[in-house]
């Protein structure tokens, strides 16, 4: 049976375009996909690769922030990104290009996985491995 829904993409609309596109293209390593400048405005489509949608309750979103982070820190959203590097490694790369840090990596019980802000707050979960079937 062929799957209904082909592609999950997250939209977000922010006011600094230009930061965050340096951010998320240029520090996290997102390729670009497709991008426009018109007089309508302005946009970008980022490849982050294979895409979930998790659906948590608010129970559940507190234990994640507590062994993430240590207490309950993140909003309604939140991305999370399987990198290929080593978490430490990525990590640093982010602060470097402009995030801060939430949380240093740690080892949560179903990956290593640190926490960053990035410039236009969204909290960003680094992990190393996917509980997606390959």
């Amino acid at each position: 049976m062929e799957k209904a829904i082909k592609e999950l993409r997250l939209i977000l609309t922010v006011e600094n375009l230009d930061e965050l596109i340096s951010f998320y293209r240029d520090t996290v390593g997102l390729e670009t996909s497709k991008e426009w400048h018109e007089d309508a405005g302005n946009g970008i489509i980022l490849d982050a690769g294979r895409a979930s949608l998790e659906l948590i309750d608010a129970k559940h979103a507190a234990r994640i922030d507590q062994i993430e982070v240590g207490s309950r820190v993140s909003g309604p959203v939140r991305l999370a990104l399987r990198v290929s590097e080593p978490v430490a490694t990525a990590t640093e790369k982010l602060i470097d290009g402009g995030a801060t840090s939430v949380a240093p990596p740690t080892t949560a019980p179903w990956s290593e996985v640190s926490r960053v802000k990035a410039p236009d707050g969204m909290q960003i979960t680094l992990f190393a491995t996917s509980t997606l079937a390959d």
